[in-house]
């Protein structure tokens, strides 16, 4: 049971990041516990807006760190969770097994991840969230994780309420390693699994409106690769927008100006939902 007394008590902080488009106030956050596997306990951070209420059902944003499914940080997209929970959403920071402290493989962190968004639905009522309006997002692998919710079946974790869905309503995607096909990303490691875990493969009717970021240097994603995923997403009747980044490399987000440029840009989209005003 989630004591969400916690929730309404907890003090204010102000979030301020010098230099880039987001400067706001929003609730300290709450860190809860949504998996344990053996002796794993795998966490959410979860920040709320300042203007929070009990009863309150707001639109909420889920991140994936990035770190080719072998390491990575939550802390990575902390400032992304401050801006969007500036913007009366929502916002939370997944942590996932990855290669380096569990010695697991890119299929457990799919597990996680869809593991992480059933406990958000399922606790939707206790922790104030709107369950019809959740984004996934993520960079890198953690990008692959978010598109993931959606597009692969075969993954889940046994101890898993399977009545409940971890499909997102939206995608926010920085430079995701969306093909682990023969000539994509990870296939060393994923196999002719590919075929099911690699989210261009497996592109399907109602695919969430999706923005997707992605420099034009990176090795990792080519451009025609994010253009065919493009393709395909509207190919099947939903939304794709794609921008381009001249000359940047893989993870240029990460660092100004692109880092508010990308946020101001998914300001637009999510604005465009209807999820934040």
């Amino acid at each position: 049971m989630i004591n969400l007394r916690k929730v309404f008590f907890l003090t204010m902080m102000l979030a301020c990041c010098s230099g880039t488009v987001f400067c706001q106030a929003v609730i300290s956050p709450l860190e809860l516990t949504y998996k344990q596997v053996d002796t794993v306990r795998l966490g959410l951070k979860i920040f709320y807006p300042s203007g929070y209420k009990k009863g309150d059902h707001h639109p909420t944003m889920v991140f994936f760190f990035g770190g080719g499914w072998t390491g990575g940080s939550m802390a990575q997209f902390e400032p992304h969770a401050l801006h969007f929970a500036a913007k009366n959403m929502i916002t939370v920071l997944v942590d996932y097994r990855v290669k380096t402290k569990h010695n697991t493989s890119p299929f457990e962190c799919v597990k996680d991840a869809k593991s992480a968004i059933r406990y958000l639905r399922q606790h939707a009522e206790a922790l104030g969230i709107d369950a019809s309006r959740i984004v996934a997002s993520g960079g890198s692998a953690g990008g692959h994780l978010a598109a993931a919710c959606f597009t692969n079946e075969s993954l889940n974790e046994s101890t898993d309420d399977l009545t409940i869905s971890p499909k997102p309503n939206a995608l926010v995607l920085f430079n995701p390693v969306i093909d682990n096909g023969k000539d994509g990303y990870g296939f060393e490691r994923i196999g002719e699994a590919y075929i099911t875990f690699s989210p261009i493969h497996n592109v399907k009717k109602g695919f969430p409106p999706t923005i997707f970021f992605l420099g034009t240097n990176d090795k990792l994603i080519p451009v025609s690769t994010a253009q065919n995923f493009k393709q395909k997403i509207e190919g099947v009747g939903s939304r794709c927008d794609l921008f381009l980044f001249d000359n940047q490399p893989h993870g240029f987000f990460n660092k100004e100006p692109f880092l508010s440029e990308t946020i101001a840009k998914a300001d637009l989209f999510l604005l465009s939902l209807h999820y934040i005003q």
